[in-house]
């Protein structure tokens, strides 16, 4: 005989699938062209939001053939065309920062970085809430995680 699921599975299951999701890697892109325009739905029709520059980190939330719904560092969903994102990997700094020549609070600092500033995130992995990131200018070093957006 074929049971329907009580009302406590049915929770139980949204629980574990709620637990589940935020296991899933964030993916993250940036703006490729020097400015790109956010609209409010995926149309060139839809109302223009604001733009955005050149290497400005988004968050992808969904993918829907030529635009892709972003979320920004302020959190705010909009859309923007596909061709205007890049798979360069870059961060957004979230308040005053120091970049360092090693994952360590006491090793050499490298520079000083203001809030809202961008920097390329450097394909090496993440350890002991570090990453290693490179400034416009040139400079690289490691920064903390907990004062960057746009890392998984």
């Amino acid at each position: 005989m074929l049971q329907r699921p009580t009302n406590l599975r049915y929770m139980l299951g949204l629980l574990l699938l709620s637990l589940a999701l935020p296991a899933n890697a964030l993916e993250f892109r940036s703006i490729a062209s020097a400015k790109a325009i956010l609209y409010d739905a995926p149309s060139l029709e839809a109302s223009k939001l604001y733009i955005l520059s050149q290497s400005y980190p988004v968050e992808l939330i969904v993918n829907l053939n030529n635009w892709v719904k972003v979320r920004d560092a302020a959190g705010a969903l909009s859309w923007v065309e596909s061709k205007s994102l890049s798979s360069k990997r870059t961060v957004l700094v979230l308040a005053k920062t120091d970049i360092k020549s090693a994952e360590d609070p006491a090793s050499a600092l490298m520079a000083t970085v203001e809030k809202d500033v961008v920097l390329e995130l450097l394909p090496i992995a993440a350890k002991n809430g570090w990453v290693k990131v490179k400034h416009r200018d040139g400079v690289s070093g490691f920064v903390q995680l907990t004062n960057l957006w746009g890392v998984n």
